[in-house]
């Protein structure tokens, strides 16, 4: 799993699948999702995980309109696929990305 620090959501995505998980430290339901989306990364090579502290990065969060959390962005080659809000188990994810 990868935190975004200086750079640019853009500079961090994947090649294949990308989650970008934005989360509080504060927030319960984020903390169940960090367990289920690391269970994920240890099961899937081929997945990135980037993860986004809203509290640290207000400007992203608001320029993509993010009200609530968790919200989570899935990309595929680098273009957004998907997203969701709130909790999800792991084999609901992967069901998700088999969607894609």
């Amino acid at each position: 799993m990868e935190f975004l620090s200086g750079q640019k959501l853009e500079d961090v995505l994947g090649s294949d699948i990308t989650i970008v998980d934005y989360f509080a430290s504060w927030c319960g339901p984020c903390q169940m999702l960090s367990i289920e989306l690391e269970d994920l990364l240890n099961r899937e090579d081929d997945i990135k995980i980037v993860k986004v502290d809203t509290d640290k990065h207000q400007d992203l969060a608001r320029e993509k309109g993010i009200m609530s959390i968790p919200f989570v962005e899935i990309y595929k080659h680098k273009k957004l696929a998907t997203t969701f809000l709130g909790f999800k188990t792991k084999e609901e994810i992967e069901e998700i990305i088999k969607s894609l």
